[in-house]
């Protein structure tokens, strides 16, 4: 039986990812009745929700969700898009206004932040999801259905290596500061530590070799896997071919030496994302967490001395 339209808010909508967002909000039937952002230009709201409401101040947006319930129409949804040092306060909002959240990640920046949000789960009865796409590619979902085939105490040897270089406007917006978006580790590369624990177990040891504002690389064991990672955003780091090529973003992962190809079917994720939570699925709080205490401990840690494994790039 089909279900009525649910009814969604949306915070930072003017950044790059709340297009899939706004995608998925249509394509699974649904409607936006207001967006938040300091940005307006976000003419592209104009493809999916014309007629919702839009506001540029937190304080209007916050009243006028108050108003909206106290005529009888209730936000099912708050959808956040906005900087990952917000992420926390926004999820805040939704569950104080009755509204479950869906978050981009990292849900938050900070293990303990995790704690007090399961807390105010418990006291309003809401419930907190976080946008964990990878976890539906299906190349990912074929890795782990092979792993979990294999013996428990075998170990896979991975490389990792992400390199999606960045103009000079990246060191001055929000996402170049270390506070506000958790640094390099966290802000490229949770989505990956996340989908690596979801398939190889929980965190055996972190080792950190390199930690800049522009690059960092360390080594991650897990129950099932060593990992050599290297995450940057300086083009000087890319392939010569991938340079030649005229591209900016280089990305590799190998699996016991295998090249694990999924570039494509990334367009979707949010959508197919949005079904599993609107169907009563999705992943939470406790679902995120290994992931933010890697990151956590990653920008938090001493250098290691470089020996034993290390990424080959490290060298260069």
């Amino acid at each position: 039986m089909k279900t009525a339209p649910r009814n969604f808010g949306l915070i930072g909508i003017a950044g790059y990812i709340a297009e899939r967002h706004l995608r998925a909000i249509k394509d699974t039937g649904n409607t936006l009745l207001a967006s938040l952002d300091k940005f307006d230009c976000v003419g592209k709201i104009d493809n999916y929700f014309p007629e919702s409401d839009f506001f540029v101040e937190f304080e209007r947006f916050d009243r006028h969700v108050d108003k909206l319930r106290r005529s009888g129409v209730q936000l099912d949804y708050v959808s956040i898009c906005s900087p990952n040092y917000l992420h926390d306060s926004h999820i805040r909002f939704a569950l104080r206004h009755q509204a479950d959240a869906i978050c981009e990640k990292p849900i938050v920046l900070n293990p303990w932040n995790i704690d007090a949000l399961q807390e105010i789960e418990k006291e309003t009865g809401r419930h907190i999801f976080n946008i964990l796409q990878l976890r539906y590619h299906p190349v990912i979902m074929d890795l782990r259905e092979r792993i979990k085939a294999m013996p428990r105490n075998k170990k896979h040897d991975i490389d990792l290596t992400y390199i999606t270089s960045r103009g000079n406007w990246y060191y001055i917006s929000w996402k170049g500061d270390v506070n506000k978006s958790g640094g390099i580790a966290t802000n490229i590369g949770v989505h990956f530590f996340d989908m690596l624990g979801w398939i190889f177990g929980p965190v055996v040891s972190n080792r950190v070799h390199l930690l800049e504002r522009d690059k960092a690389s360390g080594y991650l064991e897990l129950e099932n896997a060593r990992i050599r990672w290297f995450l940057s955003i300086d083009w000087n780091d890319l392939p010569a071919d991938v340079k030649e090529k005229g591209r900016r973003t280089y990305r590799n992962i190998t699996v016991d030496g295998e090249e694990l190809e999924f570039s494509e079917g990334f367009t979707d994720l949010h959508t197919v994302t949005y079904h599993e939570i609107l169907g009563g699925n999705g992943y939470g709080l406790e679902d995120a967490r290994q992931s933010i205490e890697t990151v956590y401990q990653i920008r938090n840690s001493a250098l290691s001395v470089l020996t034993g494994e290390y990424h080959p790039l490290i060298k260069k």
